[in-house]
């Protein structure tokens, strides 16, 4: 058994899934997602300069304090990968998560000091720069167009050798709780794979889920969505629960499970095991601060964390909305109505709201932007949060996605701009004054606190508000794209089945099996009625996603589950055969529902245009009351200076 039940359903792919699995390689061949040996060999170049540099700096470091030269030779140190490189779920242009792992006489100072300055006087290594101060720290750097991100960790060891296992809880002991969260990253990594029953198709799974988010713009742990690690162990969880499953039926599952989960009930690939080293671990029975996770994903290894604790319940709303909506597309997949080119569309942001609000950050150069970019992004998931607390903004949505300011805007200075969309709510008619002024002067307080650091002059930061027809002097190219892109709001199979007169999903079935266009789609003579069973959600993981996973609430509910997951099983197989007959008109309302597009209140941004609109100020005011209503907006467009 693998994870915290039993396997909902042990079956074997079918030839439809086979196929379905097929035309998903091709679909991530033209998205040129998949790794090549040419992607391959330039890392293996890049891993081996970082690994020799670390070890001869670990050799002078040794000799600095006074070993043997022969004892500085064989102390030995370790550069370790992990993250998706680990995985093996990269592509060309993702970056590299590694670790340096030094014996004891090698101190963090050391790190920020003597590699550091090591790795900037190297030639071949670009934009090199520390956050000595974030929770884990790292050195980050670009090596060959490829960017690394490098932590770091002393062991209460005399040497490192190559053999060391990482996964020894034992290593833990008396270490910094810093280097504890930096050893995690390879721990979870290779936890996860370990956890998973087939490699193969969880890679690949993986990768698809990951190309999906990023497009769906829900892939950014910064900000307050999922991060690589979140993915990574959500997808182990399908795999976990449909151990014989292709890749194209575990997507199915994917968003079929997590569209439907309680969260906050935590998502978890082992049980919780306890080691008295005194570090810290998730537990909301024990933690308070840990009852307020709002989608808590447990890492599987000692100290447990929750992977995903900058979740908001706005992002939270987000990411379930798109849950929900690449479940209907699935169907249509499923069903020959649509390709897994239609999954992999990114998501609208700028024609799905009104309003905006435009973060940019500006820098005299470069290397400058690169250092304040990443300090205003790790305090940019606080601004929605707290615009959602004023009355009329329903929803606050960050786009992770970074822009370049157009050179006109920008003056020709380097920066990077993000966009929040935003919300707002019709008050009966009457007048909406926005003021967000208090808000953002606020975040850029909070950013400037952070700041003193690294702070140059020039450096500067804006928040401007915007109407969508001011968004073409920004991202005119983007606006474009999602203007040429279909809505994607469900199946046509929906139209069928609500014409007069087709009452039945095997009637439906046999209009398919006639129509040669879904012939030409599917690439099958006819539809299968597994295809149908495939948009069900049968009762067994109705219960499962409902809560059947408890055990981490008590050791008894971890028992129960089991018999549960188990009495299901056995009751699948005796009633293995397809439904026919009344069962199947009992189960019409679970396809419409699996395949219905989800009630969306972003969906009709055309209507939000009209005229009548409630809200107004500066930029929320139709066009020609715009200058009139400068007045009443106190808006600040403040300066970090």
């Amino acid at each position: 058994m693998y994870g915290m039940t039993s396997a909902i359903s042990d079956a074997l792919p079918t030839d439809i899934d086979i196929q379905l699995t097929k035309s998903l390689d091709d679909a991530l061949s033209k998205e040129k997602v998949i790794t090549t040996d040419e992607d391959l060999s330039q890392r293996l170049e890049v891993l081996s300069m970082l690994n020799n540099l670390a070890k001869e700096w670990i050799r002078e470091v040794s000799m600095e304090r006074n070993l043997p030269e022969i004892t500085a030779e064989n102390v030995g140190g370790l550069v370790c990968t992990f993250g998706s490189y680990r995985l093996g779920v990269y592509h060309k242009g993702a970056d590299i998560d590694a670790i340096v792992i030094v014996p004891r006489h090698i101190t963090r100072n050391d790190y920020f000091a003597t590699f550091y300055n090591k790795l900037k006087e190297n030639p071949n290594i670009n934009n090199v720069r520390a956050v000595e101060e974030a929770f884990v720290p790292v050195i980050k750097m670009i090596i060959q167009g490829i960017e690394i991100d490098m932590l770091f960790a002393r062991l209460a060891l005399k040497e490192v050798h190559e053999d060391t296992d990482l996964q020894q809880d034992d290593l833990l002991r008396n270490l910094n709780p810093k280097c504890v969260r930096s050893l995690n990253g390879c721990r979870v990594t290779d936890s996860i794979l370990r956890l998973v029953p087939n490699r193969e198709s969880f890679k690949k799974t993986l990768i698809a889920i990951k190309l999906w988010a990023k497009r769906h713009r829900v892939y950014s742990n910064a900000l307050g969505y999922l991060g690589g690690v979140s993915w990574a162990m959500l997808v182990a969880r399908v795999c976990q629960l449909y151990p014989n499953a292709a890749p194209a039926t575990l997507i199915h599952k994917f968003f079929l499970i997590f569209s439907k989960w309680q969260w906050p009930q935590p998502v978890l690939l082992k049980p919780s095991y306890f080691m008295d080293l005194g570090y810290p671990v998730w537990d909301p029975r024990v933690n308070m601060a840990d009852r307020n996770h709002v989608m808590p994903i447990i890492t599987p290894v000692y100290p447990q964390q929750n992977s995903t604790f900058n979740v908001t319940h706005s992002t939270l709303a987000i990411i379930q909305d798109e849950f929900k909506t690449s479940l209907d597309i699935m169907g249509e997949i499923l069903t020959g109505e649509s390709s897994w080119s239609k999954i992999f569309q990114p998501s609208k942001f700028f024609t799905k709201y009104r309003y905006f609000l435009a973060i940019t950050v500006f820098a005299n150069c470069d290397e400058e932007l690169l250092e304040w970019r990443g300090l205003v992004e790790s305090r940019l998931r606080f601004l929605p949060t707290s615009l959602e607390e004023i009355e009329c903004v329903q929803r606050s949505h960050l786009n992770p996605d970074q822009f370049v300011l157009p050179y006109e805007k920008s003056q020709g200075r380097p920066s990077s701009v993000w966009f929040v969309g935003l919300e707002i709510s019709k008050s009966n008619g009457t007048v909406v004054q926005l003021d967000f002024s208090t808000h953002i002067r606020d975040f850029c307080l909070l950013v400037k606190s952070r700041a003193h650091t690294i702070f140059k002059a020039g450096m500067d930061i804006q928040v401007n508000h915007l109407k969508r027809k001011d968004l073409k002097d920004y991202v005119p190219d983007e606006l474009k794209k999602e203007k040429a892109i279909p809505n994607t709001v469900g199946s046509k199979i929906i139209a069928r089945l609500s014409t007069e007169g087709r009452h039945s999903v095997s009637e439906l079935v046999d209009e398919s099996q006639k129509s040669p266009t879904s012939r030409k789609r599917s690439g099958e003579d006819c539809i299968d009625d597994n295809i149908i069973k495939k948009n069900l959600l049968s009762n067994e993981e109705k219960i499962f996603v409902l809560g059947s996973v408890e055990s981490h609430r008590s050791p008894s509910s971890e028992i129960k589950s089991n018999n549960l997951v188990n009495t299901l099983l056995s009751t699948e197989k005796e009633n293995h055969s397809i439904s026919t007959g009344n069962e199947i008109k009992e189960n019409l309302n679970i396809v419409k529902e699996s395949l219905l597009p989800t009630e969306d209140k972003h969906s009709t941004v055309e209507l939000e245009d009209s005229l009548t609109s409630p809200v107004t100020n500066k930029c929320c005011a139709d066009d020609e009351n715009d200058e009139n209503d400068q007045k009443k907006l106190r808006l600040l467009h403040p300066t970090v200076a």
